[in-house]
């Protein structure tokens, strides 16, 4: 028995980050009886008593502790489990940064501006050795920092991507075993980065928030006799242009290894703001893998390209062995055209590195971008060494929680094109694209994938930090939220689905993780978008008339060359209205204000009317004839009860129509196959998740795509780009379908708020025999494994693993009046399952895999070599009757076997044998 995976605000020893609303969670390995007790204490180094202890009973496993936490301060967490019978502790710790504390440094620059890369250093002597030393520090755009030649931390691109006139967060790093006992070097490095290089799309803008690169630090030492040191960015620092000769986020980097570093000069104290700088909230972005050079290709116009394999965000490490002055390029694209380098869909991203050797054999990597890529382009090399190459992969540091796996490996690509697309664009802000002139948070995209972004990694933190700057942004602007956060200072904004992420991203983080710290945080800007939607509406209780994206994206559309949808953008909108002010009112009700629980129910109960009244007939028929419209209307409690079966009949219909094809755009697809699902049309839903021809998901997957499409058909079939443009290779919001995945396919469902309850509700198809998949909860690892009809008795095995602490209410499907077996205990009413180990198994009513009979053609039957085999043996006679080049194989063969054999003369018995069998064979 253990405790393991102790989490301070969802978070492993975090360092430096803003920890108000303190919580801490654990795990177990093992299992506890009944009477388990759990206990806390947190202290910090100094001697005394423990700052904080707190003995309960196990309801659960959180600890919301009260305490004064003091700034730059570590704490120590000591947990503990117990019971008569043994007990287990575990530790973990966790450090404050400055909190509210004064910053005694001072903003630095360069008098010249127009610097590409701004050297800082301050050179220091200590008197004695190092016993505790931290570095807090921040830069404007993006830095690095050295001590002593080695580079501090692991993080690239600090402070990441934030509205920078609003704030700027302030990383802390340990620099303890960097130091040395006399002369010390501590050494920045900046680039522009988002904050005044080219961003933003259509050939971007400069200078956005600024336009002199800068830096802010303190270093506060502690030395081994005893005494204290602060050292703070001041006069005293010098500054000089370095060998980056530019970088941007779209442009790439050029690096000029000849580059002689002089002119050093006293640095600029700049008369900047200190109001701005926070604790980190950023999660940092780290290398998370490393990809080898799959394939080295010549092209067919004779271009050297490194296959990597896997698109993906990150960079490009090469191992420099050239002469000094030689000069090598490196250019980055997703895709090959007609077997040649391809970069056209990057649009104005200039998306290169350049390189002039400095003649020192070494790994070298770019600093101050990143890029979005599969291939890279060589020039300047005569022979192209793949093991000098790699490419790390950078994304926020996320730890995985979701996995998934099928005997289809089809459906597994996809399931990692979707965990792809994830990492590619969960890059401090949730992007829409790692490649183009683009890379935006945009809001619409976040919010459709976020409930699928919690299953597939630990995303709490991360959302907490981008709603914050979604918050920011509703702050100047009158509660409207702008369509991606940061705005980059632009205005645009206010419309249905990306506005809605300021309700929707907070209330599913909620969800997945229990702690309603995000709703508190976020709660007034929640409120600040219903209530700003109330006063720009042309008619009260609805949301009509106006400018609207909707259903983006979408493959019903009138005209097929545009992105936008058919479904009537003011039902939508009035929809997303519905559901943000649905989801403040239970967040009212969570926080305790419970007069704004009632007047945003009350809103909500008049915004449903409106709808109804508008767009929904008494029998259930919805205005828009299309997918989406009543895919909404379910998902979203729009219709009456009694209205559903219309509603899903008209959808089943609708769906035919399209030949059982998705046609909808990310709003619509985020709940077409959940709603199909829990309506009853299972199979129908998994018909539309395994086709390969477009629109599908495996469409993409057929034609090796290794990330999620922007597009249904960015790729046309024969391998060209879609003309049409706008052809990103890595989103994200289409492989939002993992949430079914997760909740239908595995069954992990109904689940409460951080998931201590939860329902496996599976819905089984012949076309998956066999699932498994897990997710990682705070309390543990939740495992299941399904084997459909493992033999001629139809027996379906399931495995599961259940972590303590938490309760599984199993809930299978064709199981009415069916004994189910766990751990060879028989059930034959509601299972609910604690901690352990469990292997289950039933027989369904109703079989899943069919076997053939009768009623199958004689084509089926002809189709599969064991049963031709028998055909021929028992009904030669039969068989020769097929005139396998006339009309007599067309016209019988496929009527059922029961009508062609009605006109033979065969005997009872050998139809009897043929029959049994046919009944031993599946399909």
């Amino acid at each position: 028995m253990k405790i393991t995976d102790i989490q301070i605000n969802h978070m492993t020893r975090p360092v430096g980050f803003d920890l108000s609303d303190l919580q801490i969670d654990f795990a177990t390995e093992g299992q506890w009886n009944s009477e388990t007790q759990k206990s806390l204490k947190i202290w910090t180094d100094s001697p005394g008593q423990p700052a904080f202890q707190q003995t309960a009973d196990y309801t659960d496993n959180v600890f919301r502790p009260e305490i004064r936490l003091q700034p730059r301060t570590r704490y120590f967490v000591e947990i503990g489990v117990s019971n008569t019978d043994e007990s287990a502790k575990g530790t973990s710790w966790f450090e404050t940064g400055k909190m509210n504390e004064p910053y005694l440094g001072s903003w630095l620059g360069n008098a010249d501006k127009n610097i590409e890369n701004t050297l800082f250093r301050k050179k220091f002597i200590l008197s004695a050795g190092v016993k505790n030393a931290r570095l807090y520090a921040t830069g404007l755009g993006v830095y690095e920092a050295r001590l002593n030649g080695q580079k501090i931390g692991t993080e690239y691109l600090a402070p990441g991507l934030t509205a920078y006139d609003q704030w700027v967060q302030v990383q802390t790093y340990d620099v303890t075993n960097l130091l040395q006992g006399g002369q010390n070097e501590l050494l920045f490095s900046v680039g522009d980065g988002w904050y005044k290089g080219n961003f933003l799309y259509s050939g971007g803008r400069e200078n956005i928030y600024g336009d002199q690169q800068r830096i802010l630090a303190e270093l506060h030492l502690e030395l081994v006799d005893g005494t204290e040191e602060v050292i703070v960015t001041d006069s005293s620092w010098e500054t000089a242009a370095g060998p980056v000769t530019k970088s941007g986020i779209y442009y790439g980097e050029d690096f000029d290894g000849t580059f002689v570093i002089d002119n050093w000069q006293e640095a600029e104290i700049l008369n900047a703001p200190k109001d701005v700088l926070t604790d980190r909230y950023s999660l940092p972005l780290t290398i998370q893998d490393e990809l080898p050079v799959k394939e080295v290709l010549l092209t067919p116009k004779g271009e050297k390209i490194l296959d990597f394999g896997q698109n993906h965000a990150g960079t490009l490490s090469f191992y420099n062995h050239l002469p000094k002055g030689h000069e090598v390029i490196f250019s980055f694209g997703e895709i090959l055209q007609d077997g040649n380098f391809y970069r056209d869909n990057l649009r104005c991203a200039r998306a290169q590195w350049h390189v002039k050797s400095d003649g020192e054999e070494k790994w070298i990597k770019p600093a101050f971008t990143y890029f979005g890529f599969r291939y890279v382009k060589v020039e300047g090399l005569e022979v192209v060494n793949p093991e000098d190459f790699k490419a790390p992969v950078i994304y926020s540091q996320m730890e995985r929680t979701g996995s998934f796996k099928s005997d289809n490996t089809k459906v597994n690509r996809l399931f990692q094109n979707i965990m792809w697309g994830q990492r590619s664009n969960f890059f401090d802000v949730p992007t829409d694209c790692p490649q183009r002139d683009e890379r935006l948070g945009w809001t619409g995209d976040a919010e459709i994938f976020s409930d699928t972004a919690a299953y597939n990694m630990s995303t709490y933190q991360f959302f907490k930090k981008y709603s914050r700057d979604m918050l920011l942004e509703q702050q100047t602007h009158e509660g409207m939220l702008t369509m991606y956060a940061p705005s980059m200072k632009d205005d645009d904004g206010g419309n249905a689905i990306w506005g809605d992420a300021a309700t929707i991203i907070p209330w599913n983080m909620y969800l997945h993780y229990g702690d309603s710290a995000i709703l508190k945080q976020n709660y007034q800007a929640m409120k600040a978008w219903v209530d700003w939607i109330g006063r720009h509406t042309k008619k009260a209780g609805m949301w009509i008339n106006d400018f609207q994206l909707g259903d983006w994206l979408a493959m019903d559309g009138q005209d097929k060359a545009t992105p936008a949808g058919a479904t009537d953008n003011d039902y939508l909108a009035s929809i997303y209205y519905l559901n943000s002010a649905r989801i403040v009112a239970k967040s009212a009700s969570i926080l305790g204000y419970e007069a704004d629980k009632q007047k945003y129910d009350a809103l909500a109960a008049v915004i449903k009317k409106n709808i109804q009244d508008e767009f929904v007939t008494k029998a259930g028929r919805i205005a828009s004839d299309t997918q989406t419209a009543r895919v909404m209307a379910l998902q979203f409690d729009v219709v009456d009860k009694e209205q559903e079966p219309q509603v899903i009949s008209d959808l089943v219909k609708r769906i035919h129509q399209d030949r059982d094809h998705i046609t909808t755009g990310f709003a619509g697809l985020a709940f077409l196959n959940r709603t199909l699902s829990r309506f009853g049309e299972h199979e129908l839903a998994v018909t539309i998740f395994l086709n390969e021809d477009k629109p599908s998901w495996l469409y993409a997957v057929n034609l090796g795509a290794t990330t999620i499409w922007e597009r249904w058909n960015s790729v046309l079939a024969d391998g060209h780009m879609n003309p049409a443009g706008m052809n990103s290779l890595n989103h994200y919001s289409f492989g939002s379908i993992a949430s079914w995945m997760y909740e239908y396919l595995l069954g992990f469902r109904d689940y409460t708020p951080g998931m201590q309850k939860i329902k496996l509700a599976p819905l089984f198809t012949a076309k998956l025999q066999h699932l498994q998949g897990s997710l990682r909860t705070s309390y543990g690892l939740l495992k299941v494994e399904y084997q459909l009809e493992t033999n001629s008795d139809h027996l379906i095995e399931i495995e599961l693993s259940v972590p303590f602490g938490m309760q599984v209410t199993v809930d299978l499907p064709r199981s009415e009046n069916v004994v189910i077996y766990v751990n060879s205990m028989s059930y034959s009413e509601k299972i609910v399952l604690t901690g352990g180990e469990y292997h289950i198994s039933y027989v369904p009513t109703k079989m899943y895999i069919e076997t053939y009979s009768m009623a199958s053609t004689p084509i089926e039957i002809l189709n599969n070599s064991k049963l031709k085999e028998q055909f021929i043996a028992l009904l030669p006679e039969v068989y020769k009757s097929f005139d396998h080049q006339g009309n007599v194989y067309h016209m019988m063969g496929n009527k059922p076997l029961t009508e062609v054999l009605a006109r033979q003369k065969v005997s009872k018995d050998r139809l009897e044998k043929f029959k049994r069998i046919l009944e031993t064979i599946r399909k």
